[in-house]
């Protein structure tokens, strides 16, 4: 198995942030643009303070970056390079995280974000025949009164969201403190996901099962610790967006030598494989792929098993979910 078989091979993406897709060199461009004062002298200065300790180190920087994004334009070149380099990895369809409160908590409306967004994502769609959904994820270091605020800025987009989520800071911001606003979400159609299990413990994973009744669940690493729950999702079928290169560099995992991904597919468990914050962390999903892949001595079944549950964990209706899985198939047997 060739790292060109494992790049060109048909994958959706499930788990990204799109704010964490900022390239510093595309910082450095937005914060001329829009004359916003970067604590960063040069491009490598930016790379040099990709040196994370936890989750939180990371998102420190991840909010100061976000401060360069202040026009529909912005997010919309965002969004394009974004979709311009996976389609090199051999994404065919993307669920794609925003942090609208990032955005709004420094004045920028609603409106500029999404609008930027959709447009990156009309041009993907365009120029790669991509499909592409984009989840809306509430931050949780904030209250659920926020998040409920910001969903209410949200209702004349709601027809073009496929979900929620929900990100950032989880020691101490349990699922459940989410609840009422997830209920909400749900009755207004939308599918449902959260980080869960990552940083966390195997507990928030059952918060967001149980509590939020979520749809997918984000990360999902220590549920490991808990049998009976790992049982419980094998016999559900419910995805996990694990993101290996992330967990190295959050310290989650010490190495990727020591990453769970093939022990969850041996659990029966439905794991993916994603790039999360693809700009702080080392690499795109084919990055992703390719080092797990070499680190794990992954078999050929198994990589194509990724890629196959990585549809199959899709919010895809069942007809283009067909058409996805059938061009995978396909490259399959012709490689």
């Amino acid at each position: 198995m060739t790292n060109d078989f494992i790049t060109r091979l048909p994958k959706a993406e499930l788990h990204l942030h799109i704010e964490g897709s900022l390239e510093p060199e595309l910082m450095f461009a937005l914060a001329a643009r829009n004359k916003v004062a970067i604590p960063f002298a040069s491009v490598e200065d930016v790379r040099a303070a990709y040196s994370f300790t936890n989750l939180q180190t990371f998102l420190d920087i991840y909010y100061a970056g976000a401060a360069v994004l202040k026009t529909e334009e912005d997010f919309r070149d965002l969004a394009v390079a974004y979709f311009d380099r996976v389609a090199q990895d051999g994404v065919v369809h993307a669920e794609i995280f925003f942090d609208p409160q990032t955005h709004t908590h420094r004045g920028i409306p609603f409106d500029v974000v999404a609008n930027g967004l959709f447009a990156g994502i009309e041009e993907a769609k365009a120029k790669h025949g991509m499909s592409v959904g984009l989840i809306m994820s509430f931050l949780r270091h904030l209250s659920e009164e926020d998040a409920f605020e910001t969903f209410a800025q949200a209702e004349p987009w709601l027809d073009r969201l496929i979900g929620v989520g929900l990100d950032s800071s989880e020691m101490g911001n349990p699922p459940s403190k989410f609840a009422r606003v997830f209920a909400a979400a749900g009755d207004a159609g939308l599918m449902l996901c959260a980080h869960a299990g990552e940083e966390g413990p195997a507990e928030y994973v059952h918060e967001a099962l149980d509590l939020l009744h979520v749809d997918r669940i984000d990360h999902g690493n220590r549920a490991l610790e808990d049998p009976a729950l790992v049982a419980r999702l094998a016999r559900d079928a419910m995805t996990l967006t694990v993101c290996p290169l992330s967990n190295v560099a959050l310290r989650n995992v010490d190495t990727l030598e020591n990453h769970p991904i093939d022990r969850m597919l041996d659990l029966g468990l439905r794991a993916t494989i994603h790039s999360d914050d693809p700009a702080y962390f080392g690499g795109y999903i084919g990055e992703n792929y390719r080092q797990t892949a070499a680190a794990r001595n992954l078999s050929r079944e198994q990589v194509v098993t990724l890629a196959r549950n990585s549809f199959l964990g899709s919010f895809l209706d069942d007809e283009t979910l067909a058409g996805h899985l059938a061009t995978l198939d396909a490259y399959v047997k012709a490689n």
